[in-house]
């Protein structure tokens, strides 16, 4: 039996808008309706590491080995020393087909003008619901702070923080497109 990709969706914004709120809210109300979801989260600061110096992981990454996998009796790990600038989006969301929904959040060079990912876009001013208009395609909706309704658009617009259930209704009815 063929496992059904997931549906992409992508939640971008500037910095400090509410992009991982509104993602855990979406998560949080999704996985209340039934729905299984992932989540793939950029972080763009270069000292990062998922790895702890001095641990087992770490230890082994620094003997050679590209693939970790740690297991706990809760969790399954897999850390993959590699450039990932190269790495393509196909191969994030197939990590993630056993899911019904992933949301991406991040990445925008990767999801802005790609077609095929609706985006959610997290606002705080009037300038940034303007300059998400150029900048994303397709856009699904609008949430955060500011509320968008005063655009001359016909992109709805929902507050996760205050109602994430309209804004799940909205992705509900675009999955069953």
């Amino acid at each position: 039996m063929q496992t059904l990709k997931p549906k992409v969706i992508a939640v971008v914004g500037g910095k400090k808008v509410g992009k991982t709120t509104t993602t855990e809210k979406l998560i949080t109300e999704l996985t209340r309706r039934g729905f299984k979801v992932a989540a793939v989260k950029h972080v763009s600061e270069t000292d990062f590491s998922i790895d702890t110096p001095g641990k087992d992981t770490w230890r082994y990454a620094q003997a050679g080995a590209k693939t970790i996998i740690v297991i706990s009796p809760n969790e399954i790990a897999t850390i993959e020393k590699s450039n990932t600038e190269s790495t393509p989006l196909n191969a994030l969301v197939e990590r993630c087909r056993h899911n019904d929904i992933v949301f991406i959040e991040g990445l925008k060079k990767l999801v802005a003008t790609n077609k095929t990912i609706p985006k959610i876009v997290v606002t705080t001013t009037p300038e940034q619901a303007e300059n998400a208009l150029k900048t994303y395609k397709p856009i699904l909706a609008f949430s955060g702070p500011y509320n968008t309704k005063t655009l001359s658009s016909a992109i709805p617009y929902a507050n996760a923080l205050k109602n994430p259930e309209k804004l799940a209704n909205i992705i509900e009815t675009t999955l069953k497109k």
